[in-house]
């Protein structure tokens, strides 16, 4: 993504410049212990060791449709109409969380040129534009049939030993990633010989090592891992085409929970979120539902040229009855798919012990944010963005409300429903309620009574990234303005016109002008990988348009700027403070 803070990413990269610089060079050393096994430049095992440490280009896909080539970052693009920088292949789920975010859209990427690609031996070359860029990719052979091998790699340093014509040793190499290895042998003329020192340590896909003490060794885990591990050689970037097995024993793993539910265009996420699926061996799964109930169905896969799919039978929960298709996994996460406005998300849950010593250690450990409050059908979630809970000894809560602690009291009971957190607060009543925990994670907390349900999520705010300390940091020193409110792109930055903002350092900010002075709260965090500003200025015009939890997408020392996607319309609203 575009570069957030300027005076964090700089020494960043400066140390990143000169760990790389030190890289590049390969070191040439004389020794005295040259391996006995001799490497032929043309033989099976050089032919291996080549293919192990070509550049595999499969990672960037989803931007450059190719697994034989990779773009060099950043790159900019633009997804759907937004324009974005793509800073790290970390970044690349970005594009595809854009491309999700709407089913019946036609999802468009364009690259903004020039950019700079990698082969497959290394070689950096710019491209200028589409048609530059397209001869290179079809060139490349999809679908796993290339001769790379991607499912093992080398632990590294390694040393190679170098002789001459008389099979005289001349002295050693050491390299320290593929692209040294790749280069050297591809440096060897056709009757040059080399040896490696052994042991040889290679790393699977899996995380599993395997030394090698022997040519013969090394030549055959090099061959028997080339058809190991599914090589993902499509244009998306999570792994969405795994195996029958693999997918099988994903669901099997631990139990699933529901985060999202359409069914014929319905949004029926209120009425199945966080209902529980166990599935089981046996082809059997069981549904529990957010009061207790179990209902049991059977479930079946198959994989198929366009991707794996899911099948699930109910007697009940007919809505399930589908062949979905699996269109996404990662993070543990699962995103099913059928054509006629049919989805499913669901979230691995391997945390399933839900206890009153595990309930009290996880609320007293940090804040806890309101991310979901639903009071009989009606949403009250944005009442209390910026105001996280800090639950305390003594059964002492408190919660943060424009920089200022309103004390409440809490407790956790065993009852014969299942574990209850009680609140209560003066003049809350959404909260005061016996609140029946369903879910306890580590880090999110979902609660049901009745047809009122309640998510918590953990913020701690001492054990931030320095992203987000320093925004913070940035907020909090002087005064700001709002130098442009664009919304759903109408510019409305008039309305605030004559306004001084001051966030403060406990959580609080004021907005003073034109006679008025208006308080609220702020909250920085970083959700699932991206920066997000939380703001509530409660019911004071013209402030409370701007509560939302905005996406902070570019920051420095004067200015941020926070953008906003409305997905009823597909909109987006745009917001930029300035300092004073």
């Amino acid at each position: 993504m575009k570069s957030l803070i300027k005076n964090i990413v700089l020494p960043a990269l400066l140390v990143l410049f000169t760990f790389t610089s030190c890289q590049e060079e390969i070191d040439v050393v004389s020794s005295d212990n040259p391996s006995e096994e001799v490497i032929e430049a043309s033989s099976v095992t050089a032919q291996l060791i080549t293919q192990t440490s070509a550049n595999d280009g499969s990672s960037d896909n989803i931007i450059d449709g190719a697994s034989c080539i990779n773009v060099v970052f950043p790159v900019t693009v633009n997804v759907n109409g937004l324009e974005i920088t793509i800073d790290s292949e970390m970044d690349l789920e970005v594009i595809e969380e854009i491309f999700d975010r709407f089913e019946d859209d036609e999802d468009i990427l364009e690259i903004i040129f020039p950019i700079t690609i990698v082969s497959g031996d290394f070689t950096e070359v710019t491209i200028n534009n589409k048609e530059e860029l397209q001869t290179f990719v079809d060139e490349c052979v999809e679908g796993g049939g290339d001769e790379d091998i991607e499912c093992i790699d080398f632990q590294y340093p390694l040393t190679f030993f170098t002789f001459d014509a008389e099979n005289e040793r001349t002295g050693t190499v050491v390299v320290e990633n593929d692209r040294q290895l790749h280069r050297f042998f591809r440096s060897l003329g056709e009757n040059d010989i080399v040896s490696v020192q052994y042991p040889v340590t290679l790393i699977l896909f899996d995380g599993n090592e395997i030394v090698v003490n022997s040519n013969q060794e090394l030549a055959a885990a090099l061959e028997s891992a080339r058809d190991l591990c599914d090589e993902d050689d499509d244009d998306d970037f999570n792994d969405d085409d795994f195996t029958k097995e693999r997918l099988d024993a994903l669901l099997v793993e631990c139990p699933w929970l529901i985060r999202d539910f359409r069914r014929n265009d319905v949004d029926n996420t209120d009425q199945y979120r966080d209902f529980r699926l166990n599935f089981s061996e046996d082809g059997s799964v069981v549904v529990r539902t957010r009061n207790g109930d179990q209902v049991t169905g059977t479930w079946a896969t198959r994989v198929t040229d366009n991707g794996a799919l899911l099948r699930m039978e109910f007697e009940t929960f007919v809505d399930f009855n589908l062949e979905w298709f699996i269109y996404d996994i990662s993070n543990g996460r699962i995103k099913l798919f059928t054509e006629g406005g049919n989805r499913i998300i669901l979230r691995q849950n391997c945390e399933d012990d839900i206890s009153e010593e595990r309930a009290r250690a996880f609320l007293q450990e940090c804040f806890w944010r309101v991310a979901r409050l639903q009071i009989d059908g009606s949403d009250m979630e944005d009442q209390y963005i910026g105001t996280p809970l800090k639950f305390e000894d003594d059964n002492v809560v408190r919660l943060r409300v424009n920089g200022q602690f309103v004390q409440g009291t809490w407790d956790v009971l065993d009852t014969q429903l299942g574990f209850v957190l009680q609140i209560t607060f003066d003049n809350r009543p959404e909260l005061n309620l016996f609140w029946l925990v369903i879910v306890l994670e580590e880090d999110r907390i979902a609660l049901v009574n009745e047809n009122s349900e309640l998510v918590l999520r953990r913020v701690c705010l001492d054990q931030q990234d320095g992203d987000v300390v320093e925004i913070r940091s940035i907020l909090n020193d002087g005064e700001w303005t709002v130098a442009l409110y664009s919304d759903s792109g109408e510019d409305v930055t008039s309305e605030f016109n004559g306004f001084v903002i001051d966030f403060l350092e406990n959580g609080g900010v004021l907005a003073e002008g034109n006679g008025q002075l208006i308080d609220g709260s702020w909250l920085v965090r970083r959700d699932d990988g991206i920066l997000k500003l939380g703001l509530n200025f409660g019911l004071e015009p013209p402030f409370d348009e701007l509560n939302n939890v905005w996406k902070i997408v570019e920051v420095d020392g004067s200015r941020i700027e926070l953008r906003d996607i409305n997905e009823d319309n597909n909109s987006e609203s745009v917001l930029v403070f300035e300092k004073i």
